[in-house]
């Protein structure tokens, strides 16, 4: 049995869970968000806390599985999702106008990225955070937007999260003459 498919799944104040015949429906005070169920396993909601179970063992694989999806949409519409990129760099700058992101990365045309649905960016000097309650679309977006510069080994520039540590190399040693 999964450890994680095990554990209640909590509902804060103000979040419902309701089953339909398609998958679950989340609603809390930043938004509402649908999660496929999966087949084989069952979820129970009583009062403030949702268990997931399985009928058979044949459906093993999906039972952590739906519990993840389950949590990440309740904390997503309960509190959200964020993702902070520091942009490390001489020149690189970040600015949001509405739900365009415009970047100027070095490149000789600024990079412009507009917003998926349910997704805001903001920044703060050379931070650039998304958030929204989709864990998946959060993260999805965070990493295209750090694809356009990639940290590089050497000096450390580029687009990292502020979590992520960049291994420095040491770089080409001066051969002394013979």
């Amino acid at each position: 049995m999964s450890r994680i498919g095990k554990q209640p799944i909590a509902l804060p104040a103000n979040t419902t869970l309701s089953q339909s015949e398609h998958g679950f429906t989340v609603e809390g005070p930043k938004g509402r968000l649908m999660v496929p169920a999966q087949e084989g396993v069952d979820t129970t909601v009583e009062g403030s806390v949702a268990t997931v179970s399985i009928s058979d063992i044949q459906f093993r694989p999906a039972f952590g599985l739906q519990r993840a999806l389950l949590q990440s949409a309740v904390t997503g519409v309960s509190t959200g999702w964020q993702k902070d990129l520091e942009l490390h760099g001489v020149g690189m700058r970040a600015a949001v106008s509405g739900s365009t992101l415009t970047l100027s990365l070095g490149f000789s045309h600024p990079v412009i990225v507009t917003a998926p649905e349910g997704i805001t960016f903001a920044v703060v000097k050379n931070v650039v955070s998304v958030s929204g309650i989709d864990k998946q679309l959060v993260g999805e977006t965070a990493a295209k937007i750090r694809d356009f510069r990639k940290p590089e080994p050497y000096k450390g520039k580029g687009i990292r999260y502020s979590t992520e540590i960049v291994r420095r190399k040491a770089g080409k040693t001066g051969k002394t003459g013979k």
